[in-house]
C-alpha cells in the first residue's frame, strides 16, 4: 500500500490528502516529525520536508505540487485540473497563488508562530508577525469572494486542485481559529461547500493533542 508521510497541519500534506480523497485513492498516513531530521526519512527526501509519497514498488515522490501532478496523471478521473489548456492554466495559477503568496503572507507566518514555536518550545508567538498575517488574510478572503461571484468554484465551473489547495491552507489556519469568516460571507459560503465534500472528512477529523480546534472547525454549517 502506498504511504504518505505528512504532518496534520502542513498545508502541502493536506492538499495531497484532499486530492487523493477526491480521486478515491487510499494511502497509509504516517506522521513525520520533520524537525527531528530522522535518518530514514532523510533518505527518502534529503530536503527533510513533507509530504512524501512512497509507492508500492518503492518509488518516492516529494513536494506537494509534484505529487499532485503525478496523482492527476495517474488517476485522471475525475479531472481536477480542468478540461482545456486555459482551464488548467487558471487552476495552476490559483494553486500557485495559495502555495506562494498566501503561504508567504498568511499561513506560513501563523503556523510558524502559533504552532511550530509551541511544538518546539521556542517561546511565545511574535505578536507583530501575527498581526501582519491577520491583516493580510482579509485581502485573500476578498479575492476568494471576488472569484466566487463570477464562477461556481475558484478556477471555473468545476471543483479543481485550486479549491483543494486553498482549502488545505485555510483549514490549517481555521484550526488555529484565525480565519475571520464572519467578515467575508462569499468566502465563507465557498468554504462551507468545500467542507461538505467527503474529501474533507479526514482533514476535519484531525486533532492535535493538547490543541483543540474551535467548535466550528469540523461543522460544515459553521
Amino acid at each position: 500500500m502506498r504511504i504518505l508521510y505528512h504532518l496534520p497541519l502542513d498545508p502541502g500534506s493536506r492538499k495531497v490528502r484532499l486530492i487523493l480523497a477526491e480521486k478515491g485513492v487510499t494511502a497509509e498516513l504516517k506522521t513525520e516529525a520533520v524537525w527531528e531530521r530522522r535518518e530514514g526519512f532523510l533518505r527518502l527526501n534529503p530536503a527533510g520536508e513533507v509530504p512524501v509519497l512512497v509507492e508500492d514498488d518503492g518509488t518516492v515522490l516529494s513536494d506537494a505540487s509534484v505529487i499532485s501532478e503525478y496523482i492527476e496523471e495517474l488517476y485522471p478521473d475525475p479531472p481536477l485540473l480542468g478540461e482545456t489548456p486555459i482551464d488548467r492554466a487558471e487552476a495552476r495559477r490559483l494553486m500557485r497563488w495559495f502555495e506562494t503568496k498566501f503561504a508567504r503572507e498568511v499561513s506560513s507566518l501563523l503556523l510558524e508562530e502559533k504552532m511550530m514555536k509551541r511544538l518546539l518550545k521556542q517561546g511565545t508567538p511574535d505578536s507583530a508577525t501575527v498581526r501582519v498575517a491577520a491583516q493580510n488574510i482579509h485581502y485573500h478572503l476578498d479575492y476568494i469572494g471576488w472569484l466566487c461571484e463570477r464562477r461556481r468554484w475558484l478556477a471555473g465551473d468545476d471543483v479543481s486542485q485550486a479549491d483543494l489547495t486553498a482549502a488545505a491552507h485555510l483549514s490549517c489556519i481555521d484550526y488555529l481559529g484565525d480565519v475571520p469568516w464572519d467578515e467575508h460571507q462569499e468566502a465563507r459560503d465557498w468554504y462551507a461547500r468545500i467542507k461538505s465534500r467527503p474529501c474533507m472528512r479526514g482533514i476535519l477529523a484531525d486533532v492535535l493533542p493538547g490543541y483543540a480546534p474551535p467548535k466550528h472547525y469540523s461543522d460544515p454549517d459553521f
